[in-house]
């Protein structure tokens, strides 16, 4: 069995850490993040409840760690040369992501969780898969010689209307990610090239 050690106790078993992380996606599909306790956690995972807050304390974490390193492959996007072509490839990725990735599912709910709970939102903001996947986007356009402007407002207004899209229930087929990408390049008036 592999191990790897963790701060403190016993060293951490990678056999269970991801029977804990395959248990809470399943969980969030089943019963939902509102329902989804350590508890139900550790049962469906087949490890001891300690086990789990020996690594975690709290369902949104380890909700977040399933989701971070899939949505980091599901969201980068290689380079064109265009940066209309990456934008629109981006924005593909992300309707994507979204609404049909597991991963996708996790960071809604826990979106959802964190505009009432302080403790999920500042777990969100040390990990803003969103923002690290489209600034890197951003900044590959820079070092093309375009100027976005601030990052992270360049990443929210890019960002923004795909999300609020997906998060008020509308049509994602509806969403036409090359024309999203061209309005981002005329609102930040890049070179399209």
């Amino acid at each position: 069995m592999v191990t790897t050690t963790g701060q403190v106790g016993r060293p951490r078993s990678e056999q269970a850490r991801d029977a804990v992380l395959h248990a809470v996606d399943d969980l969030l599909l089943e019963v939902g993040y509102a329902a989804m306790t350590m508890k139900g956690i550790a049962e469906r995972a087949g490890v001891g409840r300690q086990t789990v807050y020996r690594w975690w304390s709290h369902k949104a974490e380890i909700l977040l760690e399933a989701s971070v390193a899939d949505a980091q492959e599901e969201l980068a996007v290689p380079p064109t040369g265009s940066a209309l072509n990456d934008l629109t490839a981006y924005l593909q990725a992300l309707v994507t992501f979204l609404t049909r990735s597991p991963a996708g599912v996790a960071y809604r709910a826990l979106i959802a969780a964190a505009q009432h709970d302080t403790a999920v939102a500042t777990l969100i903001a040390t990990s803003d898969v969103l923002g690290a996947s489209s600034r890197a986007v951003l900044t590959r356009m820079t070092g093309e010689g375009t100027h976005v402007g601030d990052l992270d407002r360049a990443s929210a207004l890019l960002v923004g209307p795909v999300f609020y899209w997906v998060m008020s229930g509308r049509d994602p087929l509806r969403l036409q990610a090359a024309d999203l990408a061209q309005e981002f390049l005329r609102a930040v008036a890049v070179d399209q090239g």
